[in-house]
């Protein structure tokens, strides 16, 4: 019986991607699938779908299960609108399938390639390897063919199903099938006018007014949304799959798609992994479309991308995330700092890629190139500071993002700059606190080592012995250094200045201050 305040049944707490793992069939192959349609920049809420699938992916062959992960590109899928990060002139392309609409940059192959190939690279970064699909190969390969054919064949009980669990209304001549047009070469709602099975055509009218055939076993055409996702179930033998909340709804497109793979292909729907929207904090859930997001290569670019992996790992799919780039960003960052220093844990296995070469601490490295006027610099500090640099390339590259984070989302209360000449906010100090300085002198002066542990203490130590406060010399130290009230840790912050310069801008300040 387990006594009152006995918590040890809590002790052990098994991964909730471990959980995911426990309940699917393990003597059976299995298909992890993820999709996004790359119609705008790739950012880090929709990164949440690919790295759960790759969590669950890991946890599963963890336990010997055989698995394979997919990302399916959905490419297929058209421009809806023109978004914020586009020019006015692709007003034109509205409706067209984003696989056939020119790359913004004209660097790529089309549209859908200048988003996704990025992506394929932070993927890459981020120890994610899925065999890649894409929507538009698939349908014009003729790998969709039969489903097709079953799908405008069995058009009317698509629709019951659709009406009766999702309690919609569509009209009574709705097909679940969009052709593409040949006339205005859209995706289009057209009227479907007649199917011929047995050569794989469709005729249509389009709203456009033009009048035509489309051969689905080329890809001229494509299924709607609620019908196309079961079917991708039947046909790439799909077994689990994350996806998120707004298709998780009472009569929503899971509910649809689990009784269309069912009934129409004779399948059944992958294991659901609901996963929450991941928000900026302060102004929402992320979507390129509304300009609200931060694409996953600008967030490689200032965070290393185990860590990124660990805002993923260290909260279970159905809680929301909220993403501070700021202050949040270096709190994350310390954290999973102390989880790979132990270098054990479920977290720290599910996150952890090879490419981590440095333990410097993030934060240091954010006051080291304030205070660095070069490369040179920063590695002279880093030493001083005990830190091993002999991978040169990794701490440049961990330094890079530090200089990125200051300068693109570091609050200003982080930042800072070494004055190169006295302020003239010290010629406003009191004579406590010219006083105060130059004890400190001394007893700076009289360190065995210049480390940050020591600096710090030589602060509290004076104060206990004079009555100073220490805030206020603390304070005196970023002003004479700073021209500012405040200022980052200070034991850090001193220790990286260097002896030299703080025991000559101290002097400065007294002798300043005695005039």
């Amino acid at each position: 019986m387990q006594k009152q305040g006995d918590n040890s049944t809590d002790k052990i707490q098994i991964h909730w991607a471990d959980v995911i793992a426990s309940k699917v069939d393990a003597t059976v192959p299995h298909r992890i699938a993820t999709g996004i349609t790359p119609s705008g920049p790739i950012h880090i809420g929709n990164m949440r779908e690919v790295l759960t699938g790759d969590i669950v992916y890991k946890a599963m062959t963890d336990r010997g299960i055989d698995a394979e992960l997919i990302y399916n590109a959905d490419d297929f899928d058209p421009l809806r609108k023109v978004y914020p990060f586009l020019p006015e002139s692709y007003t034109e392309y509205i409706g067209m399938p984003i696989c056939d609409i020119p790359c913004p940059c004209g660097k790529h192959e089309s549209y859908a390639d200048h988003f996704l190939e990025p992506f394929l690279k932070s993927l890459e970064e981020l120890d994610v390897k899925p065999k890649v699909l894409k929507s538009s190969e698939l349908y014009r390969t003729g790998k969709y063919t039969e489903q097709v054919k079953t799908v405008l064949g069995k058009s009317t009980e698509i629709k019951e199903i659709l009406e009766r669990v999702s309690g919609r209304t569509l009209p009574d001549s709705w097909v679940p099938f969009y052709p593409i047009c040949k006339g205005c070469r859209k995706i289009s709602n057209a009227e479907i006018l007649e199917h011929i099975p047995e050569k794989n055509l469709v005729k249509y009218k389009c709203e456009c007014g033009h009048v035509d055939y489309c051969d689905y076993s080329k890809g001229e055409g494509k299924l709607v949304w609620r019908v196309d996702w079961p079917m991708r179930w039947s046909a790439l033998g799909v077994t689990v799959e994350p996806f998120g909340k707004d298709h998780s709804a009472a009569g929503g497109s899971y509910d649809t798609g689990k009784e269309i793979v069912e009934k129409i292909f004779g399948g059944s729907a992958p294991f659901p992994i609901q996963y929450e929207w991941i928000s900026l904090k302060g102004k929402g859930a992320m979507a390129s479309s509304t300009g609200v997001a931060i694409s996953i290569e600008s967030m490689l670019e200032i965070v290393p991308p185990d860590v990124l992996r660990y805002l993923i790992v260290r909260t279970k799919p159905e809680k929301a995330i909220s993403f501070d780039p700021g202050m949040g960003l270096l709190t994350l960052i310390d954290e999973y700092a102390r989880l790979s220093d132990k270098g054990e844990g479920r977290e720290y296995e599910l996150s952890a890629i090879s490419d981590v070469a440095t333990d410097i601490p993030f934060k240091h490295l954010v006051t080291v190139v304030q205070i660095a006027q070069d490369n040179d610099a920063i590695f002279d500090i880093l030493k001083r500071s005990g830190y091993d640099v002999k991978n040169r390339d990794a701490v440049l590259r961990r330094a890079e993002r530090a200089k990125i984070w200051v300068g693109k989302y570091a609050p200003d209360m982080v930042k800072f700059t070494v004055r190169k000449e006295l302020p003239e906010e010290v010629l406003s100090f009191s004579a406590a606190d010219i006083d105060a300085l130059t004890l400190l002198i001394e007893k700076y002066a009289a360190l065995k080592e210049w480390k940050a542990e020591f600096l710090h203490n030589a602060i509290y130590d004076l104060g206990n012995e004079t009555g100073a406060n220490p805030k206020d010399i603390f304070t005196c130290i970023y002003m004479a250094i700073l021209g500012q009230k405040r200022g980052p840790r200070a034991g850090w912050f001193i220790e990286a200045l260097g002896q030299d310069f703080v025991m000559k801008r101290l002097l400065e300040t007294v002798n300043a201050g005695a005039q």
